[in-house]
């Protein structure tokens, strides 16, 4: 065995790490931007908000603690403070607080029937062919791009109860006998109606959303889950429903928003006049303003609404909160 056989051989010099290569001459290095940038750039936005926004909000709430009729709005008498008693005469009202269960009750159904049959419908577009896909999404944006005072129209005419085409339709099956039948002679089949045309206008937004939600699913996951024994079910619930929390929290707020300050298809379904057992609280509002006169009370209504509906956005700020810590 020779020498050279026996000598360990020396180890390299750790490599020093090479320096970022120097800017070309001619050209300033990039600067960081200061922490003044973002708010620059929100300024334009945020100046629009404050004048489309603010200053009704601070006209609303200022209403609210005036006596505002009448005589205040051309100007016969000035403005006069009262305080909280528009809130207090608001709150006292046994009739409001019938308006408020209705309003909570009529929110809940349209949300969790949306949530349902947009989770359904989504379910299914990820296990049709792509024409079928392609066609429902056509009928999908549709619907969802049809104006309110349209859709309004058309579900008045399904459920008119003389040239109604739902009640000939049903009246075709064995044992029922429908024609002629008035859908809005009680406040509840009344207001079921109103549900359905809210349903149908707001899932095609909720299946859109959940479809790109989806996509996003591993099929790994999925495939693990079916291998350890999961059925359809399981798959569902503890792999695709913790994925798609986020989204679900996200549609069921703004759901819980958009369905609380229903107007138009109440105001409209009753030709400009919703009778007591159809009022929500934005119809409510419109008539104590507008009807009775009163836009003190009125404005109060309105300010709870929105106070009910912050207290909503508060819940999702705190759910999104406790998903962004367990992530």
């Amino acid at each position: 065995m020779s020498a050279a056989d026996t000598t360990t051989p020396a180890k390299a010099p750790p490599r020093r790490p090479s320096s970022p290569p120097p800017a070309p001459p001619g050209r300033p290095r990039a600067k960081r931007p200061s922490a003044g940038t973002p708010w620059l750039l929100l300024a334009p936005c945020l100046l629009v908000l404050a004048l489309v926004m603010g200053y009704p909000l601070v006209r609303l709430v200022t209403l609210s603690f005036q006596k505002f009729g009448q005589s205040q709005l051309w100007g016969f008498q000035p403005a006069e403070s009262v305080g909280f008693d528009n809130f207090a005469g608001v709150l006292g009202d046994g009739e409001f607080w019938q308006v408020v269960l209705r309003t909570i009750v009529f929110a809940a159904g349209c949300v969790v029937l949306t949530m349902v049959l947009g989770m359904m419908v989504a379910l299914l577009l990820q296990r049709v062919s792509g024409w079928v896909k392609t066609l429902v999404n056509i009928a999908l944006v549709a619907s969802w791009g049809m104006p309110v005072i349209v859709a309004t129209t058309v579900f008045k005419w399904l459920f008119d109860s003389d040239y109604g085409i739902l009640n000939a339709v049903l009246s075709r099956l064995p044992g029922v006998e429908l024609i002629g039948h008035n859908w809005f002679a009680s406040g509840p089949q009344g207001l079921a109606v109103i549900m359905l045309l809210v349903i149908w206008g707001a899932v095609p937004f909720v299946v859109i959303t959940l479809s790109a939600g989806l996509t996003q699913v591993p099929a790994e996951l999925e495939e693990a889950a079916r291998l350890d024994g999961a059925g359809a079910w399981g798959v569902f619930r503890y792999v695709t429903l913790p994925i798609l929390k986020p989204i679900i929290v996200m549609l069921t707020t703004l759901s819980v928003i958009w369905d609380m300050g229903v107007f138009p298809q109440v105001f409209v379904m009753r030709n400009g006049h919703p009778e007591a057992e159809f009022q929500l609280l934005t119809t409510y509002s419109y008539d104590r303003a507008f009807v009775v006169n009163d836009y003190g009370q009125g404005s109060a209504i309105a300010l709870i609404t929105v106070l009910l509906l912050l207290g909503v956005v508060a819940v999702y700020m705190r759910q999104m909160l406790k998903i962004g810590e367990v992530e």
